[in-house]
């Protein structure tokens, strides 16, 4: 109060008090902290990224695929159709990862390891050959299913299986490349005789998160690494197609614009053209048959250039989440062989859509890896799903997850879907193991 009686103005009218705004700013972080200490957190979050993802990537195909689906087939949802048919398959199979046991699911890994390597050497009998690869199995006239994709699971699951129960003597040189290392040789051998030096890529990476995640010496990972780095270079070097990709990557101004770089230059374009908020959906131009693939290796092109610098920001922020949680989620479990298969599973779908992206916006050659749950592509759209639904099986499987469940009670989604409670973590008795990793 003044002398008069009037009371003191302690601010302005209509300013906040003094420290409002960091208050505001604490107490928005304390709830968010809360809500990230809650034992279904992990599961939530990864269903939120898986959802997203899905709509997204639909939305996505759909507006960068209309034009060449009208050219090719007199309609502008043909590809959208196709990759709408194989969501009721990847939906079926993420129901599966998303119920399925993890000690059922760690006891099919061998047989899966098997059946993969079967199919890797059939295709290259049987297949069907698509720009000078024969790495698909045709199905029917117009469908095909790309085994590789399949074969990146059956490794993670199978070298979790191997690798999980040696965490102690990894040090050992012997037991850590035995017979995981082996039998990825093999695999990797097949991937490039189809030629495939994405998925070869991809499965490569597939094979050091296993085996960093397992506590591989830094000394052999570095072999690994440098063995690998070898590889790509001798691949890049054999053909010519993939030695105009890696010229046009180093030396672009020297390259000729029409030819090798090409989809990479057009990319940029749609990139600038784009700006901070896009041209908005649907609107693009480069579908216009100005960029090859446009629903595919490149997509995120497209997003680039209808959604602007926020959407392609937005897809960014969801691959985060995705790499968040799902190291959180292997963080949070105590079985190793499903902290060992989420761990390895995050890396090469966060890893894939970074070679992407990485590719598209110029600063990695192009590969030819898509982008998760968003590219158009059957068998990838069926097998990410399925890895999705295997990652959100691992949340309810956190030890406070399993505790809230049982306690509490699941919720009506989940009774309605009877998903099973999840069982507690009990460490098997170590039996001697076979050459495949079968107890």
């Amino acid at each position: 109060m003044t002398r008069s009686g009037a009371p003191r103005r302690t601010s302005l009218p209509g300013t906040p008090p003094p420290g409002g705004f960091r208050a505001a700013v604490g107490r928005t972080g304390t709830a968010l902290g809360l809500w990230l200490r809650r034992p279904l957190t992990s599961l939530h979050l990864m269903l939120g990224v898986f959802g997203l993802l899905t709509l997204f990537g639909l939305v996505m195909v759909l507006s960068a695929s209309s034009v060449e689906s009208y050219t090719a087939d007199g309609s502008s949802y043909s590809v959208f159709t196709r990759q709408l048919m194989f969501c009721v398959p990847g939906l079926a199979l993420f129901y599966l990862g998303l119920r399925i046991s993890p000690r059922r699911l760690r006891a099919m890994a061998p047989g899966l390891m098997m059946t993969g390597i079967v199919l890797l050497v059939a295709v290259l009998v049987v297949g069907v050959e698509r720009n000078g690869s024969k790495a698909w199995f045709g199905v029917g006239s117009s469908f095909t299913v790309q085994p590789s994709e399949g074969v990146k699971v059956a490794l993670t699951l199978w070298g979790a299986h191997v690798l999980a129960p040696r965490r102690a003597v990894m040090h050992r040189w012997k037991y850590a490349l035995s017979p995981v290392v082996p039998v990825s040789v093999l695999l990797l051998t097949l991937l490039v005789l189809e030629p495939d030096l994405g998925m070869t890529v991809s499965l490569g990476i597939v094979l050091l998160a296993l085996l960093y995640f397992a506590g591989a010496p830094m000394r052999l990972m570095a072999a690994l690494v440098g063995g690998a780095l070898v590889g790509v270079t001798v691949l890049a070097l054999s053909a010519s197609y993939r030695l105009a990709r890696v010229t046009a990557f180093l030396s672009p101004d020297g390259t000729d614009p029409l030819k090798a770089g090409f989809q990479a230059n057009q990319a940029l374009y749609s990139l600038a053209d784009g700006g901070l908020f896009g041209v908005g959906l649907g609107q693009g131009n480069a579908k216009w048959d100005y960029l090859p693939n446009a629903h595919n290796d490149f997509i995120f092109a497209i997003i680039g250039e209808e959604l602007g610098f926020l959407g392609a920001l937005a897809v960014l922020g969801m691959f985060a989440t995705l790499a968040y949680t799902g190291f959180r989620i292997a963080a949070r479990n105590a079985d190793p062989w499903l902290k060992l298969v989420v761990a390895t599973s995050t890396t090469w779908l966060v890893a894939q859509a970074a070679i992407n992206i990485g590719y598209v916006v110029g600063l990695l050659p192009v590969t030819g890896l898509n982008l998760p749950l968003i590219s158009s592509g059957g068998t990838s759209l069926v097998v990410s799903m399925f890895v999705f639904g295997v990652l959100a099986n691992a949340a309810r499987h956190e030890p406070e997850a399993i505790a809230a469940l049982r306690q509490h009670g699941q919720g009506r989604v989940a009774r309605l879907l009877r998903l099973p409670l999840p069982e507690p973590y009990k460490a098997p008795v170590a039996r001697p193991a076979g050459p495949w990793g079968v107890r």
